[in-house]
């Protein structure tokens, strides 16, 4: 006899569904958030059970390395690919526990990938400093703004960056102007110190890994960008074509089209938020230091809106960075573009911005990025 089981995790307790193969209901139980307590109830069943099902919920860490320590085969669902039958009159926990368990049994259960301990708490570490430097951003155009307000003066981000709380005093005659200022800067100045101790521990152990290197061969791609994109990918071999690694870093577009007409969207969130930031930023960065990248830019905002034009962009690079991560090999722009340009300055060197990009070739996007 063979086993499967559902957990449907939620913040303070668990509901276990066992499933024998022939779909029957063994065992069902509502336990605490304990895995020593799970792990006694499964016990019985261990040595036949084909596999446990956790659904990925904001708090899934403890639970599925608890279970994969105690030697168990796990399989964390991803509950955006899959729903239940919405013709149902009653769900509840044991049902969505049960649910989870079918479907392994069935074959037909979407899968999310379960990072290494250590990569996720490396990955979790830069989401932090992403966290940080975003909210270090919110008082430094407090700042901008509360200077534009009262003084009619423009002040830009690296300006505010070199200020002090002893320089405010000087800007400022009211005392509630001056205090409201120094808490802006002296609030961004707390977050420096933090954000530094974290890039430097993470790039300590980045420079180990060989998609970190190969990363910063791409123009445009430096340390955090090269961090990002390598931390958030994992292993690259979990996706099977380049599509599915566009897709996942939000790089294509969420539609349904019949006959040629649009018959409503998808979940354009699905995928890695991070990811898509990286790509954009990577794309923007592109078009400073790449003829190539800027003609490409150019005929597509001829055609399109400007931001579908970057986004395109971000997908050529997306496209790029699977198959450097994949095949270990440099950044070529030949291989990007496809076609050579009547440029001084060859991607790579820093273009003189009023460069007029001439294309020898006719416009076209046929070659496949390596």
């Amino acid at each position: 006899m063979s086993y499967f089981t559902g957990l449907d995790l939620h913040s303070t307790n668990t509901m276990i569904g066992v499933l024998d193969d022939q779909k029957e209901r063994v065992f069902r139980k509502r336990t605490p958030n304990k895995i020593s307590v799970i792990l006694e109830h499964l016990e019985p069943y261990k040595n036949d059970m084909v596999g446990v099902v956790v659904e990925s919920t904001f708090n899934w860490y403890w639970l599925v390395d608890g279970l994969q320590e105690a030697g168990y085969k796990v399989h964390l669902a991803h509950p955006g690919a899959f729903s239940e039958y919405k013709g149902l009159k009653h769900v509840d926990d044991k049902h969505s526990a049960f649910f989870l368990a079918k479907l392994l049994l069935l074959g037909i259960l979407p899968e999310g990938y379960i990072f290494p301990i250590k990569d996720r708490h490396l990955r979790d570490l830069l989401r932090k400093r992403l966290k940080l430097v975003n909210n270090r951003t919110q008082y430094i155009l407090g700042f901008e703004s509360l200077v534009n307000r009262n003084l009619a003066v423009n002040i830009n981000a690296n300006a505010v960056k070199k200020l002090y709380e002893g320089d405010i005093e000087e800007m400022f005659e009211d005392e509630h102007l001056i205090l409201s200022a120094q808490a802006n800067i002296a609030t961004m100045r707390y977050f420096d110190p933090k954000i530094k101790e974290i890039e430097k521990k993470i790039l300590a152990t980045a420079k180990l890994k060989p998609e970190f290197e190969i990363l910063l061969t791409a123009p445009g791609i430096g340390n955090i960008l090269a961090l990002t994109i390598s931390l958030e990918t994992g292993d690259i071999s979990r996706f099977k074509e380049v599509g599915n690694y566009a897709s996942y870093c939000r790089c294509v577009s969420s539609q349904r089209l019949s006959n040629k007409k649009k018959k409503g969207q998808n979940n354009r969130k699905n995928g890695n938020k991070y990811l898509a930031w990286a790509y954009l930023e990577a794309a923007h960065k592109l078009r400073r230091y790449c003829p190539e990248a800027e003609a490409f830019y150019r005929r597509k905002s001829l055609k399109t809106h400007k931001v579908v034009a970057i986004k395109a962009l971000a997908h050529k690079i997306s496209r790029a960075c699977y198959y450097m991560m994949k095949e270990n090999v440099a950044f070529d722009i030949n291989k990007l573009f496809g076609y050579p340009l009547k440029v001084k300055n060859r991607c790579g060197s820093k273009p003189d911005r009023g460069l007029d990009v001439e294309p020898l070739a006719p416009i076209g996007n046929t070659a496949t990025p390596t």
